[in-house]
């Protein structure tokens, strides 16, 4: 959201909420990009300025009015939040008792939920039925909204019909195509794109991140992506002796690094692997870091593998057993695939 500075959160968003503001004209917003590039960032700032006294909607917020201040404190009357509970903590923003999960008696070690439950989302259609506290009407944010479930899209999809006042709605999601057909034919979309390389890096650059261009390209491009890896501890120069070292079955470097990126990292290996094999360009390691090899069936064979291996990360029995196995199959394929 717009701070007190009037400086946007993300240096890129500038031309996305222009496009918002100016082409909106329903009462639902569907964004949707590649994750990692800030649509939750976006979906604030757009509610904000919906919001906000001296936009009026037509611009980017003030930053400085009432309505902005209390978008900013988090407790603006007229705005309400769906996040999942897993979400909240992350993307320091606690919802309110309205769509509060509280945990069940006797569960102290219940995990919190990835989905936004269709309590919550009831609890949304009844604050979009109310009065509004202020004159700029209300505004329910929903983020990411591919993890509402069955039952809570099928509970959204009659107030996304048949809006209640002025009651205005923006989804954010990475994966549009696991929304409901009918959720997305009644927002309307705006598709969001890669920001440009350039302002990206110079953006990590000021987030102290060293070779701001090689952890980009390691995130595919998403620079909220690439601030995560670091913050999780991976390197420019770590990074571009990745595939010496996997090719090499040492697993230490990945201890203690989430699963899922893990699998993710052995993916763009795959994928770079396979690129240079065939005379392209690696698209996510430096040039030179990743070797040509001549057979490609036992990569392909891998990048099968991967795949399934990706359906397991999110709860994998032993994370470090997980690991070790992951980068023994990985220097196999590399290695029987190696160039003579």
């Amino acid at each position: 959201m717009v701070g007190t500075d009037g400086a946007l959160p993300l240096p890129w968003l500038g031309g996305w909420l222009e496009t918002a503001l100016r082409t909106q004209r329903g009462h639902a917003v569907l964004i949707h990009g590649p994750q990692g590039i800030g649509q939750w960032q976006l979906s604030l700032t757009l509610a904000q300025a919906w919001l906000c006294d001296a936009a009026a909607g037509a611009r980017r917020p003030c930053g400085t009015c009432a309505s902005c201040r209390l978008v900013q404190a988090r407790s603006h009357p007229d705005l309400l939040v769906l996040l999942p509970e897993a979400l909240q903590g992350p993307l320091g923003w606690t919802v309110g008792d309205a769509d509060a999960e509280a945990p069940e008696s006797g569960s102290k070690t219940r995990q919190p939920s990835k989905e936004i439950k269709v309590e919550a989302v009831r609890a949304a259609v009844a604050f979009a039925q109310t009065t509004p506290a202020r004159n700029a009407g209300k505004v329910i944010v929903l983020h990411p909204a591919e993890r509402m479930n069955g039952i809570s899209a099928n509970a959204l999809l009659k107030t996304l019909e048949e809006p209640a006042g002025t009651a205005r709605f923006i989804l954010s999601s990475s994966a549009p195509q696991s929304l409901l057909p009918t959720i997305r034919s009644r927002c309307q979309a705006l598709g969001l794109a890669l920001p440009d390389p350039a302002q990206a890096t110079a953006w990590l650059a000021g987030q102290g991140v060293a070779s701001a261009e090689v952890v980009l390209a390691a995130a595919g491009g998403q620079p909220l992506d690439a601030l995560e890896w670091v913050r999780e501890g991976l390197d420019a120069k770590l990074w571009t002796r990745l595939p010496a070292i996997v090719a090499q079955g040492d697993a230490s470097s990945l201890t203690g690094w989430p699963i899922v990126r893990v699998v993710d990292a052995l993916q763009k290996l795959c994928h770079d692997v396979l690129s240079v094999s065939v005379g392209a360009a690696p698209r996510f390691f430096p040039a030179g870091a990743v070797t040509a090899r001549t057979g490609t069936a036992p990569i392909s064979q891998w990048s099968r593998e991967l795949l399934r291996a990706a359906r397991q990360a999110e709860h994998p029995l032993n994370a470090g057993l997980m690991i070790d196995a992951l980068v023994s199959r990985a220097r196999v394929a590399l290695m029987s695939g190696q160039g003579r």
